[in-house]
């Protein structure tokens, strides 16, 4: 059903948040809790993040996020080795009552995020309680419900945002004039606190406004497909049908919306240049990367436009050729889908032009920072393909359309920090 006839209003439910008994590392038991934390399992840059966070702490989040091993089954099973271990030797301990939690984010640079974290009735897309604007690779789900079910928990809670401005979030204000559960700042200069909301006429009021609101997947797509699947093989009632979530009021706390870069294994930028010729236009940018997204945002408001880099300079590719995306472009979506930067990405420059599968990690990584993208594509002697973020106006309108956007096509922030508190579906 297209989502378009829905409004927050008119949603058949809405949203059901359900408290539990969150799972928490013990500060006695580590090292630090900056140090067990980890960026949601997509965000971390593999292999040198996933090695410095192994080693910030034994028991960082990671371990159960991205375990490894040699095989798919044999890292699975891992997770569910490690996080059995942690619990009988009390690393992670349960709350003692079940919960809603309310969870700040802060930086230096004047960026304040609260939101509240709960069990979320998992709901299908034809409900329009829940809207995507991405699609997912299957793959990737897959590899996250062998997970899930392995270790029988949300390990991370998703990104979901709602405009709501209500009692919700009035709780959310009158809790964090409390001390915290914990407080903690992470390397990237974030500080997080952590509250628990037990009192029932609190729990009360925010799922009674919640009740109200359908809600944006602003980061875990392929999270929230894993939910759904999972839900579909459990009998219900089960645990299963609900999933781990950050809901963050936007009409208090506007979400930051950067573009997520992708990185061309074994493609070098001279290769990926020439294929170009005659169909874009296409500038060599020997400027440093700050400059060189400047006029990339420059380029990006009068029509499509990418940085190329891996070669030590930058290439600014922009203006295509109409013909191209003529043929290129599938007809039978709005105009502001047709033009979106990762549409032409995907339809024009990945599929026809340079013949990269969009859905393989052997050919095509998606990384989240600028300069990791470049860092690695310069290592590797490949190329980055570095985009400019959608509005989030543009995101929201697509989705109540019930029209996705490409995959990976947007990176909202702050993303909760994963390892401050889990869910483990047996409590």
């Amino acid at each position: 059903m297209n989502t378009a006839g829905h409004s927050e209003a008119t949603a058949r439910r809405g949203l059901e948040l359900t408290p539990f008994r969150g799972l928490r590392y013990d500060p006695d038991r580590v090292g630090s809790l900056a140090a067990v934390t980890s960026p949601p399992y997509d965000v971390v840059v593999r292999p040198d993040g996933l090695h410095h966070l192994q080693s910030a702490d034994p028991h960082n989040i990671v371990r159960l996020i991205l375990p490894q091993a040699g095989t798919p089954d044999a890292r699975n099973e891992q997770a569910a080795d490690t996080l059995r271990r942690w619990l009988a030797e009390g690393v992670l301990t349960a709350d003692p009552h079940p919960a809603l939690y309310v969870y700040e984010q802060r930086d230096g640079d004047g960026m304040l995020q609260r939101g509240v974290i709960g069990a979320l009735r998992v709901s299908a897309p034809d409900e329009g309680v829940v809207l995507p604007h991405e699609d997912v690779m299957p793959p990737v789900v897959a590899d996250r419900a062998a997970l899930m079910r392995a270790t029988r928990a949300n390990l991370e809670p998703l990104l979901l945002t709602y405009h709501g401005d209500g009692t919700a979030a009035e709780v959310v204000e009158r809790t964090v004039v409390r001390p915290p559960l914990l407080a903690t700042t992470t390397e990237d200069g974030f500080h997080h606190r952590l509250w628990s909301v037990t009192d029932p006429a609190d729990l009360s009021g925010i799922q009674s406004d919640l009740a109200q609101h359908q809600a944006l997947i602003a980061d875990g797509h392929h999270r929230w497909a894993t939910y759904l699947r999972l839900r579909a093989e459990h009998p219900s009632p089960s645990p299963w049908d609900h999933g781990l979530v950050l809901l963050v009021d936007t009409a208090r706390y506007p979400l930051r919306v950067r573009a997520i870069h992708r990185l061309l294994h074994g493609v070098p930028v001279g290769a990926a240049l020439a294929a170009l010729t005659g169909l874009f236009r296409v500038r060599r940018l020997d400027v440093p990367l700050p400059k060189a997204q400047e006029v990339l945002a420059d380029a990006a408001c009068a029509g499509n436009a990418f940085l190329l880099a891996g070669d030590g300079a930058f290439h600014l590719v922009d203006r295509p050729d109409p013909a191209l995306l003529d043929r290129t472009i599938p007809a039978d979506r709005p105009a502001a889908w047709r033009s979106l930067d990762a549409t032409v990405l995907h339809a024009t420059l990945l599929e026809h032009v340079w013949h990269i599968p969009e859905d393989s990690p052997a050919h095509i990584a998606y990384i989240h920072d600028t300069a990791a993208t470049v860092a690695k594509a310069e290592q590797d002697g490949s190329t980055a393909v570095l985009l400019h973020p959608v509005r989030e106006d543009v995101v929201r309108e697509l989705a109540r359309q019930g029209v996705k956007m490409p995959r990976k096509s947007t990176s909202f922030g702050p993303k909760p920090a994963s390892g401050l508190v889990l869910r483990a579906l047996e409590l």
